[in-house]
């Protein structure tokens, strides 16, 4: 059980001792049947616990910004899968690490272990501000500009635990790159970063609102150039922006990206302005001290030895190892097929960073990682000591190096078996084709479903995972995406949807796709330049005699890697809103708020104080709205709604709109933010009473939605 933890958190961040604290409360709770399940399911979500296929047990993800892990960090992830779960490390295309089979009453306890190596869960799922990812090589790339981890770690930092940012329609995910080449990928993601240097000073160019997923979009320019120290404040406001106008009942549609589509980028960013006023900082300078520790580098004095396998260990060097911008030193990447690490194979080679490495691990979208400070005379030892734990493999983030989420082997959301196919191909390539090892023209992804966890539209041949219907039964398949990805000068691609095809069928669309490719590319040609000229109809004719289903075979029934005949079970994900039936409990969230603005308040957190109050204005709306039965599906919405339908029973709030909005309009001073706050605590206690006036009323909605 959970209760002996709970005594030896004396020692640990006040912050992560409240979390873990409210954490092991929330648990026995639901337990005891004294919270609602979806409002557990929901707030659970924010603390990294998400629901797994398998009953009864959870994935349980970290949240690691732009991936950095020191050695001593790995052996404690290596040592909290062994004790927890099933002993195994997933490193995701987030460059996270994700925990399955883990039981929600042992949750806790893997916090407390987390926090004391000085790592976190909170936010790393849910409706928040997701893990920030950047490119690997940040700090060593040759060509960047500047170093961007410090950016990356201020913005992380500064929005964990912000009031702005717990409870949005859904999900935020910002990515920074180190240079122009956008090896973060960037293009299709909520926030995105690139670092330049203007007239002596550091900026970004900043994009926004891109995405994958069923409608994938490319993020717009917003600015080609943004003062460094803007650049949180910038997404504070954006936040806010997104927080007031983004949708929340139509969960497929309450993504940034569909905001933008909605309104235009030149209205959003009018809004974005108008929200500058409150936020907490107009210009946020980041103290570039906020790099990781090297740790010991080891010097170039390592005598010489043979590799253990010679061609392997040329392939190694020419697709696995880079010139730092520091003279003198390699960044290694290690490839791990599907992102799979067993706990003692990290142990073991957290060792061997220890001895060959600095102590700056960074994990990478490629479900790799990558060493930092090698130096040459240690590139044979440590290949060695690689080979031996079947981490040896070259061809990192080559055509060899098949992305794929987890798929049905845990996803709630899996419609087919994505790793089991990665295999097939990878194998496929290093037998058919073993020149496209080291070549990285044509990158291969596959997500279990079209959600994009394995970032299928931003591969160059990409698959998701579907069915397809073969007389009276339903056989495994896959969408065929072609043409996605970044291109070496970082011009960015989205895939375009081909043909579906059964999923047996995939390795001989990769073989045709890759001859075509060979024999009819000009000279040079970059694949997805190739895409475009031949168009999508050249594909969808070169693949159809595939995706035909009048001629399925018995073994087309069985998906890769399995031993029974397909059945399609899609459950339930959990990335965004959950249900809840209870206005008093909505009402409860806002007394809430209130008393978490008054924390803030001591705390001299004016703005986050702010924050807390308007949202416990919207929440005890929003609950009186529930109870009249008036959809709310965004906060600018209720505003509207709340004055129409209880103008006169709150004459003195009116006009809403403007009674709640003024905290964009406001720096937040302690004079205002207490009167704000005191409107607040009135309005809502107000709320209160003029609920416990009516008769209890059920409403059956999405939580949170607004």
């Amino acid at each position: 059980m959970i209760t002996s933890e709970r005594t030896t958190l004396d020692h640990l961040h006040a912050a992560d001792r409240a979390d873990i604290e409210e954490l092991t409360n929330r648990i026995y709770a639901y337990q005891r049947g004294q919270e609602d399940e979806d409002r557990f399911k929901h707030y659970r979500l924010t603390r990294g616990v998400y629901g797994q296929r398998q009953i009864g047990v959870h994935m349980f993800r970290t949240k690691i910004p732009f991936g950095h892990l020191t050695p001593d960090q790995l052996i404690a992830l290596a040592n909290i899968s062994e004790k927890y779960t099933n002993g195994r490390l997933h490193l995701t295309t987030r460059q996270n690490v994700q925990f399955h089979y883990v039981k929600l009453n042992d949750s806790p306890a893997i916090w407390q272990e987390l926090a004391e190596a000085g790592m976190t869960a909170r936010e790393a799922c849910g409706n928040t501000v997701r893990n920030l990812t950047a490119s690997p090589l940040a700090g060593v790339d040759p060509e960047e500009p500047f170093d961007v981890s410090p950016y990356v770690y201020a913005a992380f930092d500064y929005f964990l635990r912000n009031p702005i940012c717990q409870e949005m329609g859904r999900k935020i995910k910002p990515a920074f790159s180190s240079s122009e080449k956008d090896s973060a990928f960037t293009y299709f993601h909520d926030f995105g970063f690139i670092p330049r240097i203007r007239d002596g000073k550091k900026g970004f160019k900043v994009v926004v609102a891109g995405g994958l997923g069923a409608v994938s979009m490319i993020a717009p320019t917003a600015y080609e150039f943004l003062e460094a120290d803007r650049i949180i404040p910038f997404m504070e406001a954006a936040i806010r922006v997104f927080d007031r106008y983004g949708e929340r009942e139509k969960r497929m549609k309450a993504r940034m990206k569909y905001l933008l589509k909605d309104m235009g980028l030149e209205q959003f960013l009018a809004l974005v302005e108008e929200e500058m006023p409150a936020v907490a900082h107009q210009t946020f300078a980041v103290d570039e001290s906020l790099i990781p520790s090297l740790g010991r580098v080891p010097g170039d004095n390592f005598p010489a030895t043979a590799p253990l396998h010679e061609k392997l260990y040329e392939e190694w060097l020419k697709t696995n190892v880079l010139e730092q911008r520091q003279g003198g030193y390699r960044a290694v990447a290690i490839r791990i097929p599907l992102g799979n690490l067993e706990a003692e194979q990290a142990r073991l080679l957290a060792g061997l960073i220890k001895e060959f490495a600095s102590d700056d691990i960074r994990l990478s979208v490629q479900q790799g990682m990558v060493l930092r400070y090698v130096p040459p005379s240690a590139l044979p030892h440590l290949f060695n000591g690689l080979y031996a734990l079947n981490l040896g493999l070259p061809g990192y983030d080559t055509t060899a190096d098949i992305t794929a989420c987890p798929g049905t082997d845990t996803c709630a959301l899996g419609v087919t078996n994505s790793t089991g196919l990665a295999t097939i191909l990878e194998k496929l390539v290093r037998d058919e084709f073993p020149e496209m090892v080291t070549e990285n023209d044509v990158r291969i992804k596959i997500s279990g479903c079209m959600n994009g966890c394995g970032q299928h539209m931003a591969a160059n041949i990409g698959f998701h995972g579907s069915s397809i219907r073969a007389g009276q039964k339903i056989a495994p398949a896959m969408q065929v995406v072609v043409g996605g990805g970044i291109a070496p000068d970082g011009r960015g691609f989205i895939a375009e949807k081909v043909i579906k095809v059964p999923t047996r069928r995939i390795p001989q669309v990769v073989r045709e796709l890759f001859r075509d490719y060979q024999q009819n590319a000009n000279a040079g040609e970059y694949y997805n330049d190739y895409v475009v000229r031949q168009t999508k109809r050249y594909f969808y004719d070169l693949l159809k005699p595939l995706g035909d289903s009048t001629n399925i075979s018995d073994e087309e029934f069985f998906d890769w890697g399995q031993d029974e005949e397909y059945r399609q079970e899609i459950g339930v994900g959990e990335c965004a809103g959950v249900s809840l039936d209870v206005i008093g409990a909505i009402l409860n969230d806002a007394a809430n708020k209130v008393i978490a603005a008054g924390q803030s308040v001591k705390g001299e957190a004016w703005a986050d104080a702010g924050y807390h109050a308007y949202s416990a204005m919207i929440t005890a709306a929003k609950a009186l709205l529930l109870a009249e039965d008036v959809k709310c599906n965004t906060h600018i919405g209720i505003l509207n709604d709340f004055a129409g339908q209880f103008g006169d029973r709150f004459s003195e709030a009116m006009p809403f709109p403007e009674f709640v909005l003024r905290i964009k309009q406001q720096k937040a001073t302690p004079a205002f933010v207490a009167e704000y706050l005191a409107a607040a605590q009135a309005f809502v206690s107000k709320a209160i009473k003029t609920r416990e006036a009516q008769l209890d009323k059920v409403v059956v909605g999405e939580y949170y939605k607004a």
